[in-house]
Protein backbone atom coordinates (compact mmCIF):
# COMPACT_ATOMS: atom_id res chain seq x y z
CA UNK A 1 0.00 0.00 0.00
CA UNK A 2 1.09 3.56 -1.19
CA UNK A 3 1.46 6.21 1.02
CA UNK A 4 -1.66 7.66 -1.44
CA UNK A 5 -3.66 4.77 -1.06
CA UNK A 6 -3.72 5.14 2.94
CA UNK A 7 -4.20 8.50 3.14
CA UNK A 8 -7.30 8.12 0.54
CA UNK A 9 -8.67 5.25 2.00
CA UNK A 10 -8.84 6.93 5.44
CA UNK A 11 -9.69 10.25 4.55
CA UNK A 12 -13.01 7.86 2.31
CA UNK A 13 -13.59 5.92 5.39
CA UNK A 14 -13.62 9.12 7.94
CA UNK A 15 -15.91 10.92 5.38
CA UNK A 16 -18.55 7.96 5.11
CA UNK A 17 -18.51 7.85 9.00
CA UNK A 18 -18.83 11.38 9.26
CA UNK A 19 -22.46 11.21 6.74
CA UNK A 20 -23.54 8.67 8.70
CA UNK A 21 -23.22 10.71 12.30
CA UNK A 22 -24.21 13.99 10.07
CA UNK A 23 -27.21 12.11 8.83
CA UNK A 24 -28.12 11.03 12.39
CA UNK A 25 -31.19 8.74 11.32
CA UNK A 26 -33.15 6.84 13.54
CA UNK A 27 -31.68 3.61 12.24
CA UNK A 28 -27.92 4.85 12.75
CA UNK A 29 -28.89 5.34 16.11
CA UNK A 30 -30.30 1.81 17.10
CA UNK A 31 -28.03 -0.35 14.00
CA UNK A 32 -24.84 1.56 16.25
CA UNK A 33 -26.67 0.02 19.63
CA UNK A 34 -27.87 -3.24 18.49
CA UNK A 35 -24.32 -4.14 16.64
CA UNK A 36 -22.40 -4.33 20.02
CA UNK A 37 -24.58 -7.26 21.00
CA UNK A 38 -24.81 -8.76 17.30
CA UNK A 39 -23.47 -12.05 16.90
CA UNK A 40 -23.36 -12.11 13.41
CA UNK A 41 -21.42 -9.20 12.74
CA UNK A 42 -19.07 -9.92 15.84
CA UNK A 43 -18.41 -13.63 14.16
CA UNK A 44 -17.63 -11.75 10.92
CA UNK A 45 -15.42 -8.91 12.16
CA UNK A 46 -13.57 -11.81 14.21
CA UNK A 47 -13.35 -13.84 11.57
CA UNK A 48 -11.71 -11.64 9.32
CA UNK A 49 -9.54 -10.25 12.48
CA UNK A 50 -8.28 -13.84 13.12
CA UNK A 51 -7.39 -14.63 9.28
CA UNK A 52 -5.59 -11.45 9.07
CA UNK A 53 -3.69 -11.48 12.02
CA UNK A 54 -2.63 -15.52 11.91
CA UNK A 55 -1.31 -14.52 7.76
CA UNK A 56 0.85 -12.19 9.50
CA UNK A 57 2.01 -14.80 11.69
CA UNK A 58 2.47 -16.96 8.76
CA UNK A 59 5.21 -14.73 7.82
CA UNK A 60 6.89 -14.44 10.59
CA UNK A 61 10.76 -14.46 10.37
CA UNK A 62 13.54 -15.94 12.67
CA UNK A 63 13.51 -12.48 14.36
CA UNK A 64 9.71 -12.63 15.34
CA UNK A 65 9.81 -15.74 17.06
CA UNK A 66 9.59 -17.57 13.45
CA UNK A 67 11.03 -20.56 14.74
CA UNK A 68 7.38 -20.95 16.74
CA UNK A 69 5.54 -19.64 14.65
CA UNK A 70 3.42 -23.21 13.94
CA UNK A 71 2.92 -22.87 17.92
CA UNK A 72 1.72 -19.24 17.59
CA UNK A 73 -0.87 -19.95 14.89
CA UNK A 74 -2.46 -22.60 16.53
CA UNK A 75 -2.41 -21.14 20.14
CA UNK A 76 -3.71 -17.85 18.51
CA UNK A 77 -6.46 -19.31 16.66
CA UNK A 78 -7.71 -21.64 19.77
CA UNK A 79 -7.97 -18.07 21.37
CA UNK A 80 -9.81 -16.69 18.62
CA UNK A 81 -12.53 -19.54 19.05
CA UNK A 82 -12.47 -19.75 22.44
CA UNK A 83 -13.55 -16.18 22.28
CA UNK A 84 -16.18 -16.64 20.34
CA UNK A 85 -17.69 -18.95 23.04
CA UNK A 86 -16.72 -17.52 25.93
CA UNK A 87 -16.31 -13.87 25.88
CA UNK A 88 -19.35 -13.16 23.44
CA UNK A 89 -20.06 -10.07 25.40
CA UNK A 90 -19.02 -7.13 23.31
CA UNK A 91 -17.18 -9.40 20.93
CA UNK A 92 -17.45 -7.13 18.57
CA UNK A 93 -15.63 -4.27 20.07
CA UNK A 94 -12.19 -6.31 20.75
CA UNK A 95 -12.43 -7.54 17.16
CA UNK A 96 -12.92 -4.48 16.08
CA UNK A 97 -9.84 -3.11 18.02
CA UNK A 98 -7.85 -5.98 16.54
CA UNK A 99 -8.76 -5.19 12.85
CA UNK A 100 -7.90 -1.46 13.65
CA UNK A 101 -4.29 -2.40 15.29
CA UNK A 102 -3.94 -4.23 11.79
CA UNK A 103 -5.04 -1.78 9.56
CA UNK A 104 -2.31 0.93 11.89
CA UNK A 105 0.55 -1.47 11.23
CA UNK A 106 -0.61 -1.23 7.39
CA UNK A 107 -1.33 2.54 7.51
CA UNK A 108 1.87 3.35 9.52
CA UNK A 109 3.98 1.02 7.33
CA UNK A 110 2.48 2.81 3.97
CA UNK A 111 3.87 6.29 5.87
CA UNK A 112 7.53 4.99 6.79
CA UNK A 113 10.32 6.82 5.56
CA UNK A 114 8.44 9.39 3.88
CA UNK A 115 10.05 12.46 5.86
CA UNK A 116 9.75 14.60 3.13
CA UNK A 117 5.81 14.65 3.16
CA UNK A 118 4.68 16.73 5.96
CA UNK A 119 1.25 16.27 5.43
CA UNK A 120 2.02 12.25 6.01
CA UNK A 121 1.60 14.04 9.96
CA UNK A 122 -1.80 14.14 9.56
CA UNK A 123 -2.47 10.63 8.91
CA UNK A 124 0.05 9.37 11.17
CA UNK A 125 -1.68 11.58 14.39
CA UNK A 126 -4.79 9.90 13.29
CA UNK A 127 -3.80 6.39 13.39
CA UNK A 128 -1.95 7.01 16.42
CA UNK A 129 -4.67 8.21 18.06
CA UNK A 130 -6.87 5.15 16.94
CA UNK A 131 -4.04 2.74 18.52
CA UNK A 132 -4.77 4.56 22.02
CA UNK A 133 -8.42 4.24 21.58
CA UNK A 134 -8.42 0.90 20.13
CA UNK A 135 -6.22 -0.39 22.92
CA UNK A 136 -8.77 0.90 25.50
CA UNK A 137 -12.08 -0.21 24.19
CA UNK A 138 -10.43 -3.23 23.76
CA UNK A 139 -9.94 -3.40 27.22
CA UNK A 140 -13.23 -2.01 28.67
CA UNK A 141 -15.14 -2.65 25.91
CA UNK A 142 -18.54 -1.57 27.72
CA UNK A 143 -17.38 2.10 27.59
CA UNK A 144 -18.52 1.68 23.37
CA UNK A 145 -21.80 1.09 23.92
CA UNK A 146 -21.73 4.22 26.57
CA UNK A 147 -19.96 6.10 24.10
CA UNK A 148 -22.63 5.67 21.81
CA UNK A 149 -25.70 6.19 24.56
CA UNK A 150 -23.84 9.51 25.22
CA UNK A 151 -23.00 10.77 21.42
CA UNK A 152 -27.07 9.81 20.80
CA UNK A 153 -28.72 11.42 23.59
CA UNK A 154 -28.28 14.75 22.52
CA UNK A 155 -28.53 14.70 18.71
CA UNK A 156 -26.27 17.38 18.35
CA UNK A 157 -23.30 15.45 19.52
CA UNK A 158 -23.81 12.77 16.72
CA UNK A 159 -23.67 15.95 14.14
CA UNK A 160 -20.75 17.36 15.72
CA UNK A 161 -18.98 13.97 15.71
CA UNK A 162 -19.88 13.41 12.30
CA UNK A 163 -18.68 16.69 11.02
CA UNK A 164 -15.52 16.29 13.16
CA UNK A 165 -14.97 12.86 11.21
CA UNK A 166 -16.00 14.41 7.25
CA UNK A 167 -14.14 17.44 8.18
CA UNK A 168 -10.76 15.59 9.29
CA UNK A 169 -11.34 13.12 5.80
CA UNK A 170 -11.75 16.21 3.87
CA UNK A 171 -8.29 17.38 5.62
CA UNK A 172 -6.34 14.44 5.13
CA UNK A 173 -7.86 14.30 0.91
CA UNK A 174 -6.51 17.80 0.90
CA UNK A 175 -3.13 16.52 2.40
CA UNK A 176 -2.74 13.93 -0.71
CA UNK A 177 -2.13 17.11 -3.11
CA UNK A 178 1.31 17.66 -1.04
CA UNK A 179 2.48 14.05 -1.97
Amino acid sequence: MTLLSATLLTAFVLVILGAFFIANHPRVRKRAICLLRSDRAAIIVLAVATVWFLFKVTQWGPADFGDYKHFAFVVFLALAILSWYFLKDFLIVRAGAILILMAAHALLNAAYMHYEQPGRLFLVSFVYAMIVLALYFGTVPYRMRDLLEWLFAVPLRARCFGAVCAVYGLILFGATFSY
